[in-house]
């Protein structure tokens, strides 16, 4: 059986992070981060019912739909900028690596919700606190990914790191699938953990530098059911500097 996840307090997130490079919230622990009650987020899942597909898979699959945005969080301020490609170099993502992906962007009613800038501004402070104070430069993922075809994959590449300095991982949702472990290693050493994320508003934070991470494939626990079932994610992550652009 998969391990539960290693959950903790949010007030041991800073000091877990520097020990292990990475760290999980449980659904209370993001409530304490976030200083609000998990009601704040119960806007946010009707916004992943319509992700366009993703049209870049270069594995020929149908499983993905997603939506991207992107943001400047310096201290409390919150600023989304233009609408702009993900891009990634091949070294950090080898199979879609090199490719500017226009994908559709995220809805702006979701991204007025208050609670929308009050997870970024959350997630941007422990990151200062660990690399100093920073104007973070933010992207936003929305994933679903189903079991139209039997299988879907969250991470069609593999384990990697993102190329970015702090990448956060939060399950919106889980529907009658099976898998979707995830796995976290050390970058430059042997050891790794895996468990399986299942409470809606668990969120995995993780050191880019320190870790590679990855979810398995995830599977349909009836495959003669006629709708597909599905994991929904939202993936921040967050980058000193500039964004990550095409030369």
């Amino acid at each position: 059986m998969t391990p539960a996840p290693p959950a903790i307090a949010a007030a041991e997130l800073e000091t877990t992070m520097r020990t292990q490079g990475f760290a999980v919230l449980g659904p209370q622990g993001m409530s304490e981060f976030l200083q609000r009650p998990l009601s704040a987020l119960d806007a946010l899942p009707g916004y992943w019912n319509d992700l366009p597909p993703d049209t870049y898979l270069r594995d020929g699959g149908r499983y993905r739909r997603r939506r991207h945005a992107s943001f400047i969080v310096e201290g409390d301020t919150v600023r989304a900028v233009p609408h702009r490609a993900h891009w990634q170099p091949l070294e950090y993502n080898a199979l879609h690596g090199g490719l500017e992906r226009w994908f559709e962007p995220v809805s702006p009613v979701a991204v007025a919700l208050p609670v929308w800038s009050q997870l970024l501004r959350s997630l941007a402070r422990p990151c200062s606190a660990l690399k100093g104070v920073q104007r973070w430069h933010v992207e936003a993922h929305q994933f679903r990914i189903d079991t139209t075809d039997g299988i879907g994959r969250p991470t069609p590449e593999g384990a990697h790191r993102d190329g970015v300095d702090f990448v956060a991982v939060l399950l919106v949702a889980r529907h009658a699938i099976k898998g979707g472990e995830t796995r976290v290693f050390e970058a430059g050493g042997p050891r790794g953990v895996r468990f399986t994320m299942t409470e809606p508003w668990s969120v995995l934070l993780l050191d880019d530098e320190r870790v590679i991470h990855e979810s398995t494939p995830i599977q349909p626990i009836d495959p003669s059911a006629a709708l597909a079932g599905y994991r929904d994610t939202l993936v921040i992550t967050l980058r000193a500097g500039s964004f990550l652009d095409a030369a």
